[in-house]
């Protein structure tokens, strides 16, 4: 790393912030606030995007699909890093900062106008996984200039205090989101909301996009950014300079596994995947959902400047590490104290009713048909479709081969069918009939088809979204500083993209995606969180042992 260590004398020579230098801090995270805006509500609305968008294929495989749309945007942003990033090494912070906000606003706009499937067919689906594509390049240029930005602004000391602010910009773009869709479900109702009324917070967003251009358009280059040019310090090749010379690439790699990948997964089960699993696995009302997640990141967000600030006084490393372990090692009791809180007729019949599929393996599919064409009529996918729709977990053994499924609730046990012989029309009646009998069955024993929002218990499940919050911004709040810190100004904005964006793009953004299709694979609602608890272990083991400190270390070189 070719940053050297702060020294005392070289005061002077840095930038003291002043008062417009806060103004101009604050509006570039305003600015931020915004992308993050655009970007969570296609998250938030994935349920609504099914409905209007993959309703080719059945719901499980829709669903799946939905969150692979909204994975697209996170799958492309390494690669916005690498455009963006060259081009804020090259270009500058401010004149990048404009390009990505205008191609994210756009994209976000358009997604409200988009005509859905029963419309236009598959082109509705294709058009949208576009635009998610376009939002992804964006914000992979966004994050890397935002945090590089700030740090370059900011007095040494007080780097951390001072990029934690951009760190909160993600959580109150999702909270922005949040409130948005809530006010106008309940201002419209929720039938006219999921026929056209989740358009609206889309459309909205031109106005955001205006203001927040307007914004950035005030904004001056950073002082570090502009003294490296006047000395002709910078770069011409960014690139070739971050990922062909090991000395440098090898301080990315590091980056990534050692600090993004394990704050990735704890930022998007803390914030994303917790609401996905109130609201698909537990049944909870959506607008229930959206309160409930928005008074924890409320409650919790002012603890990103908390640990920012923390982080100058004790240093980065330690603070994101303790987040990665204690999210480790809690996860699992905390989302089973969340069903408990949430839907505790749910929790009360999965313990003294639980369900087990008995079937022959080779009978069972996985609940995914990326064409919409195959029919799940074997007996024992009959049983496994019908169980992932209504919410209910379940185990898997095993019957002898050629066996027809069983499902056992309890000490009940009803037989699947075989459909693969019948004629479309009476196999359709059958399962209509057979899916009609299994719900009764689940309801005698306790299953609810929704949550109950009186039996909710708000208090609960707000302490234990704020405390999954709060792992949230141990590890996010001081993560910006430390990428600022590793790398040197010259390709700064470059080699601090790149892991940032592999690490919450790829490994946080296919979470969500990656964790309902292990819970639909298995039947355990809980399956899924063995991917963020092994990655933020591996992330923990990693950083403990080849990540420096770096909060000494003088960045204006």
């Amino acid at each position: 790393m070719s940053n050297t260590t702060y020294s005392p004398a070289a005061v002077d020579a840095e930038h003291t912030v002043d008062r417009n230098d806060r103004l101009v801090i604050g509006a570039s995270s305003v600015g931020a606030v915004f992308e993050w805006y655009d970007f969570y509500l296609y998250g938030s609305l994935a349920s609504y995007i099914t409905t209007h968008f993959f309703s080719g294929v059945n719901e499980t495989t829709g669903y799946i699909f939905a969150l692979l749309a909204f994975a697209a945007g996170f799958a492309v942003r390494p690669f916005g890093a690498l455009v963006f990033g060259r081009l804020g090494d090259l270009w500058g912070r401010k004149n990048t900062f404009l390009v990505t906000m205008l191609l994210m606003g756009l994209s976000t706009f358009a997604v409200g106008l988009l005509p859905s499937y029963a419309q236009i067919g598959v082109a509705a689906p294709a058009i949208l996984i576009l635009m998610r594509l376009v939002q992804g390049l964006a914000l992979g240029g966004e994050y890397g200039g935002a945090a590089t930005y700030v740090a370059e602004h900011a007095p040494h000391g007080k780097r951390g205090f001072y990029t934690s602010w951009i760190q909160t910009t993600a959580t109150l773009g999702l909270f922005l989101s949040l409130a948005v869709i809530l006010a106008t479900r309940l201002g419209m109702g929720e039938d006219t909301f999921k026929e056209w009324g989740w358009r609206i917070p889309f459309l909205v967003s031109i106005l955001l996009l205006m203001v927040s251009m307007w914004i950035r358009l005030k904004l001056q280059e950073s002082p570090a950014f502009q003294r490296m040019k006047e000395e002709g310090r910078g770069t011409t090749q960014p690139l070739k300079e971050s990922f062909a010379r090991w000395g440098n690439l090898k301080i990315v790699v590091l980056a990534l596994v050692g600090l993004t990948a394990g704050q990735a997964v704890i930022w998007y089960t803390g914030q994303f995947y917790a609401l996905f699993f109130l609201e698909k696995m537990l049944k909870v009302d959506g607008a229930l959902t959206n309160t409930l997640v928005a008074v924890a990141l409320l409650i919790g967000t002012p603890f990103f400047v908390l640990f920012g600030w923390l982080s100058d006084r004790i240093g980065r490393k330690r603070i994101i590490l303790a987040g990665c372990l204690l999210a480790a090692l809690t996860y699992f009791p905390l989302f089973k104290a969340l069903t408990w809180a949430a839907n505790p007729d749910l929790a009360r019949a999965a313990a003294s009713s639980p369900v087990t599929v008995i079937a022959d393996p080779a009978d069972c599919s996985v609940q995914f048909d990326p064409v919409g064409k195959t029919v799940f009529n074997r007996s024992c996918d009959i049983a496994k479709s019908y169980l992932a729709k209504a919410g209910v977990t379940y185990q898997n053994q095993a019957a002898p081969a050629g066996a027809v499924a069983q499902v056992k609730v309890g000490d009940k046990v009803i037989a699947s069918f075989p459909g693969q012989t019948l004629p479309k029309a009476e196999f359709n009646a059958r399962k209509t009939a057979w899916e009609k009998n299994m719900g009764a069955i689940l309801a005698a024993a306790g299953y609810p088809a929704k949550a109950d929002p009186a039996k909710v218990n708000k208090l609960g499940v707000v302490a234990i979204l704020t405390l999954l919050v709060i792992y949230v911004t141990m590890v996010y709040g001081p993560i910006a500083a430390m990428l600022v810190e590793l790398f040197p100004t010259r390709i700064r904005y470059t080699s601090m993209s790149l892991p940032y964006h592999i690490g919450n793009g790829w490994f946080g953004g296919f979470l969500p995606t990656t964790a309902f299709a292990m819970v639909a694979a298995t039947g355990d609602i809980y399956y899924g969180l063995w991917y963020p608890v092994v990655v933020a272990a591996i992330t923990f083991v990693i950083g403990a042992l080849f990540i420096r400190e770096t909060k000494d270390v003088d960045i204006h070189d």
